[in-house]
């Protein structure tokens, strides 16, 4: 019983501290790591899961081991990143020029720092870790379709371009453009330059393009790839 109401004591003396507004700001710093390790996990498992299981050779040990670690990976830099980014905020927010106030450019800072402390460093061996460059990659083509799109707002994009007619006939055809000359990019660098793609979308194009060149039987034309 005296244990139970320990117990019930700290929780409520816990409870209070993480509700108390004066340390909201503080305490979400720590709540954004664990969001992103939450997520990380999440998003890498069933993806590394699926990929190491179809693509890679070895024992089953050894896959479990590649899917874990691809899963420590990117659970732990989003975590760093997000500590670092909310951090960094926190700092700029309370002790920049305008205390108290959140600056334009803190997002922007802030990510440029957690970027280059999580995302931009090499292994041991001088190589971009694989988990980092797809992560950063994908946040990257995300960016820039923002931007595309922001480009032809109306009232915020560029001149000309987001005009109220322009704007529109661009956003119209812009997809149709855009997603022909990634898969002709795509498919001229995978046919003449593969080993420049990146190594998880060349596994990928290898099984779909080349593999499907080669059976002997009817087993491995249909059934079977190898």
């Amino acid at each position: 019983m005296a244990y139970s109401e320990a117990l019930q004591t700290l929780k409520t003396f816990v409870e209070r501290i993480v509700l108390d507004p004066r340390y909201h700001d503080l305490l979400a710093v720590a709540k954004g790591a664990r969001n992103g390790a939450v997520y990380g996990a999440k998003v890498r498992f069933p993806h590394a899961l699926v990929m190491v299981l179809l693509f890679r050779p070895g024992t089953a040990r050894e896959k479990l081991s590649l899917v874990l670690r691809a899963t420590r990976t990117h659970a732990r830099n989003l975590a760093r990143f997000a500590f670092v980014y909310k951090l960094t905020c926190y700092v700029l927010k309370h002790h920049g020029a305008t205390p108290g106030k959140e600056g334009r450019y803190d997002a922007l800072v802030a990510g440029l720092l957690g970027g280059y402390l999580v995302f931009g460093g090499r292994s041991r061996h001088g190589r971009i870790p694989s988990v980092n460059q797809q992560i950063v990659v994908y946040v990257f083509a995300r960016v820039v379709l923002a931007l595309a799109r922001l480009a032809v707002k109306p009232g915020v994009g560029l001149p000309v371009v987001s005009a109220d007619r322009a704007s529109a006939t661009i956003s119209h055809y812009a997809w149709p453009v855009f997603a022909a000359a990634s898969w002709a990019m795509v498919m001229h660098l995978f046919r003449y330059h593969p080993d420049d793609l990146q190594p998880s979308l060349r596994s990928s194009m290898t099984y779909i393009y080349q593999q499907s060149d080669h059976w002997d039987s009817l087993r491995n034309f249909m059934w079977h790839n190898k």
